[in-house]
């Protein structure tokens, strides 16, 4: 089993590096193999809504990291998904390549565990917690849990270090995620009805 932890900070080595890493580490100790994805500093476009992923299973433009970290998804048994806080909200980078890469493949992730974790300095970490989780309940996908919501607090990494309830959450939220996997591994997955989109305006 391996899981995806996607680095959502334009600093490959920060924070939310910092984080991810506890949590790798706990992960390593349960016996699962984990990979860390870095979104780089590149310019990752918006969603137009061409829909153009609907039919062809990819997101139509390809000159930036959305169909690599699809893929890298599609492969892992579970996704982490890392950011820190800007304005009380993920990183715009990351919420743009996340909102093409469900959309391409939402059914796709069904079943699939998911968690998210943020670093912010002081504030607007739960904000930005709960619009990373959206991505998995609207996914059919299960949300794994800590003992605290998954947020670290510090302005450079070894602030981070210091964070020691927040470094316990990270442990604590991999052991979750290992007791997920394992307890699903093997498990036939509910079958899925058709969805039914209701529209308010007639």
């Amino acid at each position: 089993m391996k899981v995806l932890l996607v680095n959502g900070s334009p600093n490959k080595k920060g924070c939310t590096f910092t984080a991810l890493s506890e949590v790798k580490n706990q992960l390593e100790k349960e016996g699962i193999d984990s990979e860390f994805f870095w979104i780089g500093t590149k310019p990752i476009r918006g969603c137009i809504g061409c829909r153009k992923c609907k039919s062809t299973g990819v997101c139509a433009f390809d000159d930036d990291i959305a169909n690599e970290l699809l893929q890298k998804c599609l492969e892992s048994d579970a996704i982490v998904i890392g950011s820190p806080v800007y304005y009380a909200g993920p990183n715009g980078a990351l919420c743009a390549v996340l909102d093409r890469v469900f959309f391409s493949s939402v059914e796709r992730f069904a079943h699939k565990p998911g968690a998210c974790v943020v670093s912010c300095r002081r504030g607007g970490a739960s904000s930005s917690f709960d619009r990373l989780n959206k991505y998995f309940t609207i996914s059919n996908m299960p949300v794994v849990s800590s003992r605290y919501w998954n947020s670290v607090h510090g302005n450079t990494p070894d602030e981070v270090k210091q964070d020691l309830e927040g470094l316990q959450v990270m442990r604590t939220l991999a052991k979750n995620l290992a007791w997920m996997l394992n307890s699903i591994k093997n498990q036939e997955k509910p079958k899925l009805e058709v969805g039914i989109n209701t529209n308010f305006i007639r």
